[in-house]
């Protein structure tokens, strides 16, 4: 299997925000935001590796900046590390008052997904090649966030608080 460029990878999409996506600040709901970022975080994904795809995890999302109602919203994302089965997704939301012509950082996030058969089985993904110097940084930099991901799985609490 042979290893693809992050930029074969690379995804972005626009929205604009409306009414129904916003909370009583007239900004977007962070579950708007998030749905964003899984579902582009996925299709990049499955650009990469060809096949279907799972939600494995979300490192922390922090909402740095609100996105207001009338603002255009843009995620991008794309592949910067994979491991046997797993390739994770470095996304970034912005947005841009289209009046004023301003845009400001709205929020980073890795995501990892899995590519999956059709039986729901994890099968291997082919490896990345970063070609800027961000890409590179982020490659060199995923296997530590890979470890705190393990590290983090296991301290999770994993029972119901209720049986």
């Amino acid at each position: 299997m042979e290893a693809k460029p992050c930029s074969d990878s690379r995804v972005i999409h626009t929205s604009l925000v409306l009414p129904p996506d916003t909370n009583h600040y007239d900004n977007i709901f962070g579950g708007k935001v998030l749905a964003y970022l899984d579902e582009v975080a996925g299709i990049s994904a499955m650009k990469h590796c060809q096949t279907a795809v799972v939600t494995a995890s979300f490192d922390s999302v922090d909402f740095l900046n609100p996105v207001k109602r009338g603002d255009a919203i843009r995620v991008e994302a794309f592949v910067t590390w994979t491991g046997r089965s797993s390739m994770e997704i470095f996304a970034q939301v912005s947005s841009e008052n289209l009046q004023a012509g301003t845009k400001q950082l709205t929020a980073t996030s890795f995501i990892t997904m899995v590519a999956v058969d059709e039986n729901g089985k994890s099968i291997p993904v082919p490896g990345v090649i970063p070609e800027t110097d961000f890409e590179k940084e982020l490659n060199r930099t995923a296997p530590q966030r890979q470890q705190l991901r393990q590290i983090r799985k296991k301290n999770e609490f994993t029972q119901m608080i209720e049986p």
